[in-house]
């Protein structure tokens, strides 16, 4: 995945902030996993706490506590924490539409999105394979040209497939 969840204007650091603004680590607790949510109480209670004590001490407890939220929700997705991205990073194309198909509560957009780039790739991989496949008889050369492009079709939609039908946010199942 993109960087999104771990970025400072990422689902997770935007939930933080609000549970740190209107001071309801409720807010935060959905992105956290079960086992986690200990940990992240005790980071809200110790943040809340050092928040009193100034603006920079309110910097750098947010910071921490936007860290500790941040690995805690990604060692629920069996990633690891690599730090804090920047705000406004490239996400592609894909997870806007998502988000908004989240807050408009219709696929429409998505799925026009996600079956047009399907249909692109399919038709520029199996175009080039079938350009090759005209040339398979004149050596082995041409020939192992078409079998490799035949064989990265399937492979890639193999993949497409199997990432299609894969559970979300399924423990321990990043690569």
């Amino acid at each position: 995945m993109p960087p999104h969840c771990d970025s400072l204007d990422g689902p997770v650091v935007t939930a933080a902030r609000k549970a740190l603004e209107g001071r309801d680590v409720d807010q935060i607790l959905p992105y956290v996993p079960e086992e986690g949510e200990r940990e992240v109480r005790e980071a809200f209670s110790l943040t809340a706490k050092a928040r009193t004590f100034g603006r920079e001490a309110q910097e750098v407890a947010d910071r921490w506590f936007f860290e500790t939220v941040v690995r805690v929700h990604r060692s629920g997705e069996g990633a690891p924490f690599t730090g804090l991205k920047p705000a406004g990073l490239d996400v592609g194309p894909v997870i806007p539409v998502a988000e908004h198909a989240l807050d408009v509560g219709s696929t429409d957009e998505l799925t026009e999105a996600l079956c047009g780039i399907i249909r692109e790739q399919v038709e520029e991989r199996h175009g080039r394979a079938m350009a090759l496949k005209e040339h398979a008889a004149e050596g082995v050369a041409a020939a192992r040209a078409f079998v490799e492009a035949g064989l990265g079709v399937q492979v890639w939609a193999h993949h497409v497939y199997k990432q299609a039908i894969a559970v979300p946010h399924a423990p321990a199942r990043h690569s």
